[in-house]
C-alpha cells in the first residue's frame, strides 16, 4: 500500500513538474507572432495615449508586433467582448478602463462579459483624475458659476461625456448629486469628439481625464474648473480640487490597463504584465506621465484583480444610489 501511495505521489509530481516545465517554455517562446491589443474606444482618448506608445514600446523589446485595434462602442463594450471572446493563446490582449470594466459592471445586468470571470488581469498601466472643464464660449469661469446658474435655472448647464453611461457620465452625475443641482447630459461616441464640442461651444462643461484637457487648457480652449482629486497636480497646480471648493466626496478618474482573455496561461500573463512594466520605466512615459499629470502603475495582476473587484462595488452603490441601474440597455 505504501508502495503504491508512493507512486502515485511520485507520478503526481512528475506530472506537475512537466506541467510547470511546459508553461514555462511557452512563455518563455511567447510571442511567436504578431499580438493585437484590442481597445474598446475611439483612437484619440485618454486610453489610447497610453496603448499605443506601450504596443511600440512591446515590439522593440519583444521582436514581434504588438498592433492597436480599435472596436468602439456601446461605452466600451462591443470591444471589451470581443476581447473576453478570444482565444487565451496571449495573442488578443484586452486594454480596458475604469469605464469599460468596473462602470459597466456596474450599470448594466445584461452585459455580455463578466469583468472578473472572463479576463486574467495584467496590470493597471497609468491613472488620470478627472478634471471638470468649461467652454470659453459659456461664460463659465468658476465651479461656483456651474452651481449658481443650475440652482437658478435647472438643466440649463450642458455637460458632455463619452457615452450614456461613461466614466465621464457618471463622474458628471456624481457631481451634480453632491452639489445639489441638476445638468443636461449631452453624450457623445467617444472623447475627442465630446471635447472638440465643448471647445466650440456646443455644450458647456464635461469631465475628462486630466491629460487630454491640459493642451487645450494651455491653448485657451478650455477653461479648468476642478480636479477630482484628493490633492492638485503638479502638472495644473493652479487648478483647485472639488474638495476645496466644498465637495470633498468628488472623486473620479480612470485607470488604463491590460488584460488578457480568462484561461491565458499565468506564465504568459506574467511575462507580458514585466514587459509592460519595463515600459512604463522608459523616458517616453515617464515624459509622458510628468507632463500630463498621470501616474504610471504597474501593479501585480493581483494587485489589479483587488482593485477591480473594488471598483465594481463602489460604482454599484453609487448607480443604485442615483437610481441608474441598467443605463443605457
Amino acid at each position: 500500500m505504501r508502495d503504491q501511495l508512493k507512486t502515485t505521489f511520485s507520478c503526481l509530481f512528475a506530472t506537475l513538474l512537466l506541467s510547470t516545465t511546459v508553461a514555462q517554455g511557452f512563455a518563455a517562446e511567447w510571442p511567436e507572432r504578431p499580438v493585437r491589443i484590442i481597445s474598446p474606444y475611439l483612437a484619440g482618448g485618454g486610453l489610447d495615449i497610453w496603448i499605443r506608445p506601450i504596443a511600440n514600446l512591446l515590439t522593440q523589446q519583444l521582436g514581434q508586433s504588438f498592433v492597436v485595434e480599435n472596436k468602439a462602442g456601446a461605452n466600451g463594450a462591443i470591444g471589451t467582448t470581443f476581447g473576453a471572446r478570444s482565444l487565451p493563446d496571449g495573442y488578443t490582449i484586452m486594454a480596458g478602463t475604469t469605464g469599460s470594466l468596473a462602470m459597466n459592471a456596474a450599470l448594466k445586468t445584461n452585459l455580455p462579459y463578466d469583468p472578473i470571470k472572463d479576463f486574467a488581469p495584467v496590470t493597471i498601466v497609468a491613472e488620470a483624475a478627472f478634471l471638470m472643464t468649461a467652454a470659453p464660449k459659456s461664460n463659465i469661469k468658476s465651479l461656483k458659476d456651474v452651481i449658481e446658474r443650475s440652482k437658478k435655472d435647472p438643466g440649463s448647464v450642458t455637460y458632455a461625456s463619452f457615452g450614456i453611461g461613461s466614466s465621464a457620465h457618471l463622474a458628471a452625475e456624481l457631481f451634480s448629486s453632491e452639489a445639489g443641482i441638476k445638468m443636461t447630459h449631452v453624450p457623445y461616441q467617444g472623447s475627442a469628439q465630446a471635447i472638440q464640442d465643448v471647445m466650440a461651444g456646443n455644450v458647456m462643461v464635461m469631465f475628462d481625464s486630466l491629460s487630454l484637457d491640459l493642451p487645450h487648457i494651455r491653448a485657451g480652449r478650455l477653461i479648468p474648473l476642478a480636479l477630482a482629486d484628493a490633492k492638485r497636480s503638479p502638472a495644473a497646480p493652479d487648478v483647485p480640487t472639488f474638495a476645496e471648493l466644498g465637495l470633498p466626496k468628488v472623486l473620479a478618474g480612470s485607470w488604463y490597463a491590460l488584460l488578457a482573455p480568462a484561461g491565458t496561461p499565468p506564465a504568459i500573463v506574467q511575462k507580458l504584465r514585466d514587459e509592460v512594466v519595463k515600459t512604463l520605466a522608459s523616458k517616453t512615459l515617464q515624459d509622458q506621465a510628468n507632463s500630463t499629470g498621470t501616474r504610471t502603475v504597474g501593479n501585480t495582476p493581483k494587485e489589479f484583480a483587488d482593485i477591480l473587484k473594488e471598483d465594481v462595488e463602489k460604482w454599484r452603490a453609487l448607480v443604485k444610489k442615483l437610481g441608474l441601474e441598467n443605463l443605457g440597455g
